[in-house]
């Protein structure tokens, strides 16, 4: 039986190529070679190669409601991440596999970690809830998401870890700003554990401070359009650089 391997992850796609926008990350820069057993399983070519999974769990960004209730799927940044992947490695097989659902926090997420998302068997792992980890406070937060990461890496799981999309209604120059502040507690998990972050809030922070606004990136107020998923697939297409 063939090993499957699942990942969870994201990158910029315009017109079918990779903007590496704005500068990387220091997290990121550490975890340069973070995933680089999987992606030496994204070169082999049949019959050498395995199906490799990716794996999203979060709210409802990484299962791509733009405007609620419409949601589109193809645009969000799992299935950027996928189509910008499949010119990466063009002999890989892999699936996308979305965990994630609309309105839920990282409670809830830890909640059904195991039967929903080890069922899986994931390889690599991206967690996204701090969007609406603003309900139930750093705190509690911080318990969800680390006792996700602790089962993870018990089972020798890739974990990438994503700051918070904006959200319109929210300072993004406010350096105590809640999701400012869910931002860098999870920076400090992903520096603690040794894991990956894709650093979505930067992203937003650097084109709110380059053209003053960031209106043009969101479908609503909490959501981002397709290219507001653009950046972010962009911050999580680093992992995957060949």
């Amino acid at each position: 039986m063939r090993r499957s391997i699942s990942l969870f992850f994201g990158w910029t796609l315009f017109s079918g190529s990779v903007i590496a926008q704005g500068s990387i990350s220091p997290a990121a820069a550490q975890n340069a070679d973070y995933l680089s057993p999987v992606k030496v399983e994204l070169q082999k070519k049949w019959p050498a190669n395995h199906t490799i999974n990716l794996v999203f769990h979060g709210h409802s960004v990484p299962t791509g409601y733009f405007r609620t209730p419409e949601v589109h799927t193809f645009d969000s940044y799992p299935y950027l991440v996928l189509r910008q992947l499949k010119e990466l490695y063009p002999y890989a097989v892999i699936n996308v596999i979305t965990t994630s659902i609309g309105g839920e926090n990282s409670t809830q997420g830890a909640a059904r970690f195991r039967k929903e998302v080890l069922t899986h068997r994931p390889d690599v792992l991206f967690i996204d809830y701090a969007l609406n980890d603003r309900k139930i406070g750093l705190a509690r937060a911080k318990k969800n998401v680390e006792k996700m990461i602790r089962i993870a890496l018990r089972r020798k799981i890739k974990v990438i870890l994503l700051t918070p999309s904006a959200d319109e209604t929210e300072s993004l120059t406010t350096a105590d700003a809640p999701l400012a502040r869910l931002s860098e507690q999870l920076k400090g998990l992903a520096k603690k554990y040794g894991i990956g972050l894709a650093d979505s809030y930067d992203r937003f922070k650097q084109i709110r401070k380059e053209k003053g606004d960031i209106h043009p990136y969101m479908a609503q107020s909490n959501h981002p359009n397709r290219l507001g998923h653009e950046l972010i697939a962009g911050e999580i297409l680093r992992y995957f650089q060949p």
